[in-house]
C-alpha cells in the first residue's frame, strides 16, 4: 500500500490493496501500475523501504523504464520508524485488529479494510504519520 500526499500539503489519502499471499516483484509492479492509474498519471515520488522485492533486478529494471512518472527514494535498510505506511499498519493493528477474535481470515481482512477506509477518510491522520516519521513535504 501507499500513503499519498499532495505536494502542496492540501490532502492525503491511501492507496492499498489487500491480496492473499506475499507481495513479490510481479504483484508489486501490478500495484504500482494501479497506483499510476489511480493517481491519474501524475508524477509520483515513491519513498520505499529495503524489502528485498523492492531491490530485485526485475523491479529496478521496471522502475528504470517508468522514469517518466516515477521517482524512487529509498529509506535506510531497516527503518520502519521512517515509513508512514508502517504507521498505517500499526494504527490498524492497534484499533480494528486489537483483541479481534475472528473465525476466518476473511473477517480479519474485512476488519483491516475498515481500518484502512477510516484512515483514508482522515487526511490529518495521514499527515500525523508523516510527522511521526520526521518527514516533511
Amino acid at each position: 500500500g501507499a500513503v499519498v500526499y499532495e505536494p502542496d500539503g492540501s490532502d492525503a489519502h491511501l492507496v492499498f490493496a489487500l491480496r492473499p499471499g506475499a507481495y513479490n516483484g510481479e504483484t508489486l509492479i501490478e500495484f504500482l501500475t494501479e497506483l499510476h492509474q489511480h493517481e491519474a498519471h501524475r508524477l509520483v515520488l515513491l519513498i520505499w523501504d529495503g524489502l528485498p522485492s523492492h531491490r530485485s533486478r526485475r523491479m529496478t529494471d521496471w522502475i528504470a523504464s517508468q522514469r517518466n512518472w516515477l521517482t524512487v527514494e529509498r529509506l535506510p535498510g531497516y527503518a520502519p520508524d521512517l515509513n508512514p505506511a508502517e504507521q498505517v499498519w500499526d494504527n490498524v493493528k492497534s484499533t480494528e485488529l486489537a483483541n479481534l477474535c475472528a473465525d476466518t481470515i476473511g473477517e480479519v481482512a474485512d476488519a483491516a479494510e475498515d481500518g484502512l477506509e477510516r484512515i483514508n477518510d482522515d487526511a490529518s491522520l495521514c499527515f500525523a504519520f508523516l510527522r511521526h516519521c520526521g518527514l516533511r513535504l
